[in-house]
């Protein structure tokens, strides 16, 4: 059966990618946002210099911002917390959900280090008054005591908070929260923009056949296959 699909040369297509002017100034902002955004000062700083594209914060912010991820990351939670209301109070002050997930992160570390003791008076006395007050929170910490249920976390059903993929979820919430509070958008743009690539080519697949990106790790037009 005939294809419906238009068929779009690759020749026709550089042409039409040609027509569309981007200007390099708006691809440094770009790429100036994901450094600034993802906490790469060095990175920023050298591209700030070769480029001459300032960005939008002043970046020796980013370096406190950036103390603060990674003390969420390597699990010193109440490190980062202080370090938190060093920057700015209000950030756990107007956010509850963030200050609780924190708590909840130092619970979990009292667990991982076998402090059993340390913490059921942590989670009584710092996280039990919060969930009486949000059901969420609650059902946050019964799976969290769960933990220590178990000897062998592996055969836990919630052991995945044990998981270093658990802390960097916390570090992330932290940036995000820290960079709202400074006024800056929480995510990159870039990623962003990548997602809107694979859903028009996912739309454009329907309709026509061309040479689209597969691997955007190497941003190469690959021919269409029939």
């Amino acid at each position: 059966m005939a294809s419906s699909k238009k068929l779009i040369s690759r020749e026709e297509w550089e042409k039409r990618l040609n027509n569309v002017k981007i200007r390099k100034e708006d691809m440094n902002k770009l790429v100036m946002n994901f450094l600034v955004t993802e906490g790469n000062v060095e990175a920023a700083k050298k591209f700030r210099m070769e480029s001459g594209t300032h960005p939008d914060i002043d970046l020796a912010t980013i370096t406190d911002r950036m103390a603060v991820k990674k003390a969420a990351q390597c699990g010193n939670v109440k490190d980062a917390i202080e370090k938190i209301n060093d920057l700015n109070p209000e950030i756990l002050d107007t956010n509850p959900q963030l200050f609780f997930q924190l708590q909840q992160q130092r619970l979990i570390e009292l667990i991982r280090n076998g402090k059993v003791e340390e913490a059921l008076e942590f989670a009584q006395e710092e996280l039990a008054p919060r969930a009486e007050e949000n059901q969420s929170f609650l059902e946050e910490l019964e799976r969290t005591i769960s933990l220590v249920a178990f000897e062998d976390t592996s055969n836990c059903p919630v052991g995945e908070l044990l998981d270093i993929s658990q802390r960097l979820k916390t570090a992330s919430e932290v940036n995000a929260a820290v960079l709202t509070s400074q006024s800056n958008e929480k995510d990159p743009k870039l990623p962003s923009l990548l997602k809107m690539l694979i859903w028009a080519q996912n739309k454009l697949d329907k309709k026509a056949a061309y040479p689209c990106i597969n691997d955007l790790s190497n941003a190469r037009l690959e021919d269409p296959t029939f």
